[in-house]
């Protein structure tokens, strides 16, 4: 990536396009590039045959048909036909072709390093667990989509009442699930992901709500072996007199719950204690050579001081996996990375996808032409630390360090799923626009763009595009990203916060009843 630094915003011959690997046949255009212009790069000189948009691939020599294209020194597909010097590059002529991979499993065990004593702090709230939770929420869960109304009722009659100073709100979590699906593996999601929510560590006491006659019961999350227990309330619309009812019975709940809460107080800790989900969306070429390497340079600072960060999206691992199986600390780990793989695959297989429908039109507006260079580049969000563990959907985060969990990408989902397995904030880095949050958990997001970050400055907290203009260097955003996390932990509002986003979508896999 040393290719970036140095780039001006101006665009001159020598700087129009950037070259991530010196073996690779294409170059992506870093400003729109009019047919007939002349661009030099890595000693060779070329002219544009094609109007090149930006963020749009380049051939920097000619590709025969049936050859593989080359980016990030990996292969993402072979052309169509016979390409020109200077031709564009994208759906047109770039095909799609799953590939065969020689997986490199790794030969010894990695240990997992302790945290190191002293190092970055922030100002969190410790829970009895001994997780840390950067915000103070009360949440109302829905058990059911039957249930998710009266949640947003009791959740939005708090909006406007004077709270206690460390409360940071009444916050529901209304969803579709829950009644009308199979009793087994969907379920056991479903109350996988709902226990989490209840029991996060930015969750400060919360209630369970259902109908009462829902396949799933709130009983699942009661009682003495519950996580939080003791700050946990179940309640049926059915026993509590129906909407109204429950509405009253809830905020008298609530306001008992808060008086419980109201000694907590933000104390200092390491900053191993933070777990922080990596997640992109609206990608466009420019995520895998600005914000995603950038993200990554603040994973390893995170995994250094013994924090957690936790790589999603399993549809945005695939003709990638291999170099993560490199990384892997021991052969089970890669064994259950690769499982998550395959097992995403029948998935798809099964209703007749592939994971090649993955790319979004926004995507392919913004140059990405197919799945394995989208992955190339979301993969970058891990960056070069070892790969410690790969967790299934929504289940609990338990080590530090570089950490899997297997999520579709649909942005909603993925998140929830983070969130519920622990993360207590999020990163997200998106190219073409993003305007998601999290009910509990503070969204960091990152512009990969300056022209992004400047159309949607009221959603964009980092703008990483500074790369490519040439004005800051990968490290060095890096840097900024790590730092605003710790800020964001200690209290500090994301964007997304300060506009009231709340998205949460459990992921729904099997048949409706």
């Amino acid at each position: 990536m040393s290719d970036l630094v140095g780039i001006r915003l101006a665009p001159t011959a020598e700087n129009m396009v950037i070259r991530l690997h010196a073996s690779d046949n294409i170059a992506v255009a870093r400003v729109p590039i009019a047919t007939g212009t002349v661009i030099r790069v890595g000693g060779i000189s070329l002219t544009a045959k094609d109007n090149i948009p930006s963020g749009h691939k380049i051939a920097l020599r000619p590709i025969a048909a049936g050859e593989q294209v080359i980016r990030y020194g990996q292969r993402i597909g072979p052309a169509r036909r016979a390409i020109e010097t200077g031709e564009h590059i994208h759906t047109h002529n770039l095909g799609y072709q799953e590939l065969d991979f020689a997986y490199e499993y790794p030969a010894t065990d990695i240990p997992v390093p302790l945290a190191p004593s002293g190092g970055p702090t922030f100002m969190g709230y410790v829970r009895e667990d001994g997780r840390v939770g950067t915000r103070n929420y009360i949440a109302v869960v829905a058990a059911s989509n039957c249930a998710a109304h009266t949640a947003e009722l009791i959740a939005e009659s708090f909006k406007n009442e004077l709270l206690p100073e460390n409360i940071d709100g009444v916050v529901a979590f209304p969803h579709g699930e829950g009644c009308a699906m199979s009793i087994g593996p969907d379920t056991i999601q479903l109350q996988r992901t709902l226990a989490g929510t209840l029991a996060h560590p930015n969750v400060a006491a919360a209630i369970i709500l259902g109908l009462g006659c829902e396949t799933n019961q709130i009983s699942h999350y009661l009682g003495d072996s519950a996580p939080r227990s003791s700050r946990l309330i179940g309640m049926t619309l059915q026993e509590s007199g129906g909407t109204t009812g429950a509405l009253e019975t809830a905020r008298k709940h609530i306001k008992a719950l808060m008086q419980e809460c109201a000694g907590e107080k933000r104390t200092e800790v390491p900053a191993s204690k933070l777990v922080v989900g990596l997640n992109c969306g609206g990608s466009d070429s420019f995520s895998g050579i600005t914000a995603n390497p950038a993200l990554g340079v603040a994973s390893d600072m995170l995994a250094a001081v013994g924090a957690s960060a936790v790589l999603a999206e399993t549809t945005e691992i695939f003709g990638a996996e291999h170099l993560l199986v490199r990384r892997a600390r021991n052969r089970e780990v890669a064994d259950r990375l690769l499982g998550f793989v395959h097992g995403y695959k029948t998935y798809l297989n099964r209703f007749g996808g592939s994971f090649d429908d993955n790319p979004s039109p926004g995507n392919k507006e913004g140059g990405l032409t197919n799945i394995l260079e989208k992955s190339l580049g979301a993969v970058a969000k891990a960056g070069t630390s070892p790969l410690n563990d790969a967790v299934d959907y929504a289940a609990p985060v338990t080590m530090p360090g570089f950490i899997f969990m297997n999520t579709p990408g649909y942005d909603p989902v993925s998140l929830t799923g983070l969130a519920a397995g622990g993360c207590n904030l999020i990163a997200f880095t998106t190219g073409r626009g993003s305007a998601i949050g999290f009910p509990t958990v503070p969204v960091l997001k990152i512009s990969t763009n300056t022209a992004t970050g400047r159309r949607m400055k009221d959603n964009m907290d980092i703008n990483a595009g500074v790369i490519a203009d040439g004005d800051s260097t990968i490290d060095k955003v890096g840097q900024d990203i790590f730092d605003s996390l710790l800020r964001v932990a200690s209290g500090e509002r994301t964007k997304a916060e300060k506009l009231g986003h709340r998205e949460f979508v459990p992921w729904r896999i099997g048949p409706v009843m």
